[in-house]
């Protein structure tokens, strides 16, 4: 195992990325009975600064590599030696020198709605304001109900839910899998279907990352990777990496895996607005999980009108 004390684990400081924080640390103590010892595992708290802006959207600031930046920094300087990321938020890139070293076993990938009285996003009168941060949710939203006012909503979710039940917008979406690791699944007032509402690439899936030149660490993290999320995860950034996504793109992915080794890939590609909205479906065999994300997003990019192209790309 591990020849280093403390083994640190870098993570962001919301009550969700320590949940998921603590939840590795559980899994390395049950795999190496060692490291549960006092003092044996450290967590080190870095604020990023997809945490430290709040007052404007991903897609505003430069995407979603900004939850990342400072942690990847800490681990090329060898000030961490792992980092526990929620995987939706782990660029399509990653920067040289750092490795995935583990995929835990994922939750539910879908959104829940959550609503101060509508029942259900359907249900929602017309004019009713949702708010969210993610374009993804905005474009699908709109595609649906273009009657409804979409406005943006950052914050940890502790802190949408409080803006939601102070009536700042009459409803939200959040990931049922973060709401699950809180301890919130209650305050889910219905779980949107993903044909409604396509969930996020890697949507929830934790991801443990580390420097690729770190043997003991990669050989230990071997030991927590779950190989079907893995599989999953592989398809749907495999899509995601033919069509360049990032937060200034309205991409949503899901690879599910049936009981006889099948995969079944949808994919979607949209106009932040909901004006346009293209899907598309792979199937076969899991073990072409990478092969079959490609093709599926070289398909869109072979047939997606070039306004799509033109918003993936943010070129004009």
């Amino acid at each position: 195992m591990v020849a280093r004390s403390p083994l640190r684990i870098g993570t962001r400081g919301s009550p969700l990325a320590l949940a998921q924080a603590e939840e590795t640390r559980r899994r390395l103590t049950a795999a190496f009975p060692t490291l549960g010892t006092a003092g044996a595992i450290e967590t080190v708290i870095i604020r990023t600064t997809g945490d430290l802006v709040q007052d404007r959207t991903l897609a505003d600031i430069g995407g979603k590599g900004l939850f990342t930046k400072e942690i990847d920094e800490a681990l090329l300087a060898g000030s961490i030696d792992l980092a526990v990321n929620s995987m939706k938020d782990v660029p399509t890139w990653l920067p040289d020198g750092i490795v995935i070293g583990a995929l835990l076993e994922r939750e539910d990938p879908r959104d829940a709605f959550i609503g101060r009285q509508a029942a259900s996003l359907a249900a929602l009168p017309a004019g009713s304001v949702v708010g969210t941060a993610s374009l993804r949710r905005q474009a699908q939203i709109l595609h649906g109900r273009p009657d409804l006012k979409v406005v943006p909503l950052r914050g940890n979710v502790e802190t949408r839910l409080r803006k939601l039940a102070d009536g700042a917008v009459d409803a939200t979406l959040l990931a049922i899998a973060g709401l699950n690791r809180l301890g919130k699944a209650a305050s889910a007032t219905s779980l949107m279907n993903v044909e409604d509402m396509l969930p996020a690439v890697a949507q929830g899936a934790i991801g443990i990352t580390c420097r690729a030149g770190d043997t003991p660490v990669r050989e230990a993290l071997a030991a927590l990777d779950h190989s079907e999320t893995a599989l999953r995860v592989t398809a749907e950034r495999a899509f995601l990496e033919v069509l360049d996504g990032s937060c200034k793109t309205p991409i949503a992915a899901l690879a599910e895996i049936d009981g006889d080794g099948g995969l079944n890939f949808r994919g979607l590609l949209a106009l932040p607005d909901g004006s346009g909205l293209l899907r598309v479906t792979r199937q076969g065999r899991a073990r072409d999980a990478a092969r079959l994300g490609r093709e599926a997003g070289e398909e869109l990019r072979r047939t997606a009108p070039t306004s799509f192209m033109v918003n993936a790309h943010g070129t004009r």
